[in-house]
């Protein structure tokens, strides 16, 4: 078969030893990772030349693990869900950059006539293989693990590898998972020598009875092979045979309980670490080791904003303790295995694993599905060569609890014979797919982006029919999982609340995974230095899709994002309901296995963003899914914005996060401040020269407009403002509704502005403006009524809308602007964070303070950001002058930035974003929601901003 052929070619590989386990083997193993000499070629060569670097021309280096447009080879492209060539399978274009890699490695002489094997952990796309000048063969599917036969082959001393890697093949087809496209030698490889009567393989059986409390183990492995487990008292025991255990401790995502399996013949040992556990679907409830299970979940890509999808082992870690110590107890691969190591390490800390098959033929969609492989009998061997190596990779690792059989491939035969084949190979495991919703030959029901409305309808059974009613029946008996849901992309997601409390709602609904995990940002700096992270179309893609592959709850350089921290707080596993009346504290526990004896709880109370007190609470032991209720110490009297808060923390240090971590929290307000006191403001304006004095404030006579306050200046006065930057789920890419375009129809980026009236009053100072889009005759009347004291200021705004408002509103407020030595800003109300009416619960009053620069949230596409809720008061100081305190009456949302919304919304990196001569703030009356629109649903009507009547109340001082 020629090079040509072969990329054309429907079959998944020719001349692969089967597939197996990932192994931890004793055996000697090389590793061949590090630097390659390299060679990029634009096309793939008509000929099985073998590539030679002594020729040297065009041979550079290249680092293993590593892919070649992050290494100065051609460019990154990023496309969602369209082919970046044209649809016409098995055929791919000419022009197909194909890469030549070339090692030596040194083998040992007591290698030589012994069987030895070539791993490649991953390669992207079409992987050819030489050993010493001979051809092996050649493999696709480029996360699943390809070996060669090559003892016969090595010689003492050095021997050449020759690795030729083509971005594209048929299998391109295949492997349209909404990433970069990238390619290259990008997971480890290595040379492993298979000693005689070694263990090639091995599955593990470990079954857990929550009935009795016991074990079965049955390993699979060489005929010879012995079977050990020091902790149990197993030793020698011939593979194949099943032991009954009488008391095991089972694992869990909760509780990752691990027993050294050791696996032995006379010339080889493998140590496993295996979990006791059970994965079966009762009625329609997913239960692990007989308890139903709530997934906590997020989609996982593999990236790094430096090497793409060559991650290494630390990073690994990271993600994994990141997950655990934001209270996240479920991956799903999406939409391939990941690195082995990283399995492993959910096995070890913890994380329920739903493993996805590395199949994805999205880019069918745009056309109708027409020429989809998933029902051409052509793709069948490639599919089952696909899940068979997804399987018996990762087979033995306990946290894996569902296959999946890829992604957004369609429907058809071939996705069936996939399923099949996983139900005869390992009935352990239920199967899942989301592509066919009538779910025939899957074990549980799956969906992405279902709105709140149709979780609960499939909650209740009432969901519409399947297409064929024959099996309507099956699939309305089965489990539910979002396997995406809540689009974490930029700011948001919001609506999360409101999903949990469904999926808490109903024993069918077994939770789900948000979209996803980290934003495949690529790290770039601009020519003075500057860094931001580059996402689609900067690269010069004639096909891109923008900034849709920057949707993570972890920025780029896993930095949490607001969203993480809102779902931590959404989904911790105790709950604390205060009721400050009372004083009572209801601890609800929602663990499936764990009790919380592994937490300690505390109390605290602060007023007016002062600590008052703080303590011990003593909370009995509680179990799982069970509710305790305990009183509070008395509080410290207060009369002004006080509240207790009720933490629980890690009593002891866990393996993913030391003592002192705090799990969850509740909190309570028992005491509030008097609204403003309007009458001590009622004094008369007076002229002075060009100016109105009204209290300590100066007015432009001709236009009504503040200019000072004390000594502080204001540049630009209070003035309406309704427009944000729009954020990404604003732009509803992928979602039911497109506000930002709504809003940009309109007007309301270009409102403009008539004085209607200034006038003196005896109590102040009053102006009625209105605020109009050109070519609407729908406006925004606005009053603004000043009054003031001695020293300080007070505003009443009035809004009133005018005519049929046929959009709601972004926001509701008023933005005026302050010297840029502006630098900090103090406040009293929510936070640390950014919060917005649906993504709020991780917002917790108190008294915070930051930078200004610190408040802005650098989302990868720069987007409405950093806005505090529920703010009492906010005091903004720097450059050594007065500065300016705001109190609400009484709350205001805040918003702090050296750029107008206006600026932000033009932005496309966050190096656009340059600080001017002054400092923006926004005081709001009301914010939208933020939904998840950009793929997924809108805002929640309880969220939404209608134009209706609104006021507000401020007092201004300096401070």
């Amino acid at each position: 078969m020629s090079p040509i052929d072969r990329i054309r070619s429907y079959a998944p590989g020719a001349g692969r030893l089967p597939a197996r386990a990932s192994l931890p083997s004793d055996a000697p193993r090389i590793s061949l990772d590090g630097e390659w000499a390299f060679r990029l070629h634009p096309a793939v060569p008509a000929t099985d030349e073998v590539p030679d670097p002594s020729t040297g021309e065009g041979w550079g280096a290249i680092a293993v693990p590593g892919m070649w447009q992050l290494q100065g080879h051609g460019s990154p492209a990023y496309t969602n869900v369209r082919f970046p060539f044209p649809v016409e399978p098995p055929v791919v274009p000419d022009a197909n950059p194909t890469g030549d890699y070339v090692r030596t490695v040194t083998v040992p002489e007591e290698w030589v006539g012994q069987e030895a094997v070539l791993r490649f952990e991953g390669a992207d796309a079409h992987l050819t293989v030489w050993v010493n000048g001979e051809l092996l063969g050649w493999s696709t599917g480029s996360r699943l693990a390809a070996e060669f036969a090559v003892g016969h082959l090595l010689v003492a001393g050095e021997n050449v590898v020759v690795a030729r890697v083509s971005q594209w093949a048929a299998s391109s087809y295949l492997e349209d998972q909404d990433m970069w496209w990238m390619s290259g030698l990008f997971r480890s490889v290595s040379l492993q020598l298979r000693p005689a009567g070694g263990i090639d393989d091995v599955f593990v059986h470990a079954d857990y009875d929550e009935t009795t409390g016991g074990g079965r183990l049955l390993v699979e492995a060489a005929p010879l092979a012995r079977i050990s487990v020091e902790e149990l008292g197993l030793a020698d025991v011939p593979a194949g045979t099943a032991v009954e255990i009488a008391s095991v401790e089972p694992w869990s995502a909760e509780v990752p309980r691990l027993y050294e399996v050791v696996v032995a013949t006379d010339s080889e040992t493998v140590t496993l670490r295996v979990g006791f556990r059970s994965v079966r679907i009762d009625g329609d409830v997913l239960k692990v080791n007989g308890r139903p299970v709530l997934l906590r979940g997020v989609n996982r890509h593999e990236w790094h904003p430096d090497t793409g999808r060559a991650v290494d082992a630390d990073t690994m870690l990271r993600d994994v303790l990141l997950m655990k110590t934001h209270n996240i107890n479920a991956v799903r691969t999406s939409h391939y295995p990941p690195h082995p190591d990283f399995v492993r390490l959910c096995d070890e800390y913890g994380l329920y694993v739903v493993l996805e098959n590395d199949l994805e033929t999205h880019g069918f969609e745009p056309n109708g599905w027409r020429q989809n492989p998933s029902d051409d009998l052509r793709w069948r061997d490639a599919y089952l060569d696909r899940m068979t190596r997804t399987l018996e990779r990762d087979k033995n690792s306990p946290s894996v609890i569902l296959w999946s059989l890829g992604n957004e491939s369609g429907h058809g035969r071939n996705l069936a014979a996939m399923a099949e084949w996983i139900h005869r190979r390992d009935p352990s495991r239920p199967v899942h797919y989301e592509g066919d919703w009538d779910s025939g030959y899957v074990d549980v029901y799956s969906r992405m982006y279902a709105t709140h409305a149709e979780v609960d309808a499939i909650g209740r059974h009432e969901e519409p029919l399947t297409v064929d009613p024959a099996l309507d029946a099956h699939r309305r008996s089965i489990p539910f999982v979002q396997c995406e849901y809540a689009h974490a992309m930029g700011n948001g997601p919001g609506g999360l609340t409101e999903y949990q409390q469904l999926f808490e709602a109903y024993d069918r609904c077994c939770g789900g995974f948000v979209w996803e995990w980290i934003d495949h940002g690529i790290r770039q700096r601009t020519p003075d230095g500057t860094e931001f992270f580059a996402y689609g179309g900067d690269f010069g893609e004639p096909l891109h899709d923008s900034n849709f592959v920057a949707d993570g709850l972890v920025l780029p350089d896993r930095t949490p994002s607001p969203g993480l921290l809102e779902f931590k707080k959404v989904v911790e596993p105790v709950r604390t309901a205060i009721d400050a009346g009372t004083r009572q504290v209801v601890v609800t526990n929602l663990h499936e296995v764990r009790t919380t004896a592994y937490l300690s709880f505390g109390w605290s109370t602060s007023e007016g963003g002062e600590a008052t007190g703080a303590g011990t609470l003593d909370v009995p032991e509680v179990g799982p899914g069970e509710s305790v209720t305990v009183a509070l110490p008395p509080l410290p009297a207060a009369t002004a914005d006080a509240e207790v808060t009720v933490s629980a923390v890690l009593a002891a240090d866990e393996p993913w996060a030391p003592a002192g971590h705090e799990v969850s929290w509740g909190q309570a307000e028992y005491a509030s401040r008097p609204p403003v006191d309007v009458l001590a403001f009622a004094t008369p304006a007076r002229v002075d020269g060009d100016s109105y004095a009204v209290g300590p404030a100066r007015f432009d006579r001709g236009t009504g407009r503040l200019r000072s306050l004390g000594g502080v200046e204001v540049l630009d006065a209070p003035a309406l403002v309704v427009w944000r930057a729009p954020t990404d789920n604003d732009m509803g890419y992928h979602g039911p509704n497109q506000l930002a375009v709504e809003w940009r129809a309109l007007g309301l980026d270009r409102m403009v502005r008539r004085l209607e009236l200034v006038e003196e009053q005896s109590a102040g100072l009053r102006l009625r403006e209105r605020y109009a889009p050109a070519a609407a005759d729908v406006a925004l009347l606005v009053t603004q009524s000043w009054s003031g004291t001695g020293d300080a200021l007070r505003l009443r705004v009035d809004v009133e809308p005018e005519g049929g408002w046929p959009v709601v509103l972004p926001r509701l407020g008023l933005r005026f602007s302050l010297p840029a030595a502006v630098s900090d800003v103090s406040w009293s109300g929510l936070g640390p964070g950014e919060s917005y009416p649906d993504s709020v619960r991780a917002a917790r009053l108190g008294r915070w303070s930051s930078s200004v620069d610190g408040l802005q949230t650098p989302y990868v596409m720069p987007q409405e950001n950093g806005h505090r809720s529920g703010v009492r008061w906010a005091e903004l100081t720097g450059g050594g002058t007065a500065g300016l305190r705001v109190e609400g009456s009484p709350e205001f949302g805040l918003t702090v930035r050296r750029w107008t919304s206006e600026q932000l919304t033009a932005a496309r990196h966050t190096p656009d974003l340059v600080p001017g001569d002054r400092v923006w703030v926004e005081l709001d009356l009301a914010q939208s929601g933020l939904g998840s629109a950009s793929c997924g649903p809108g805002v929640l009507p309880a969220y939404q901003l209608p134009a209706q009547p609104r006021s507000l109340t401020l007092r201004f001082s300096t401070v």
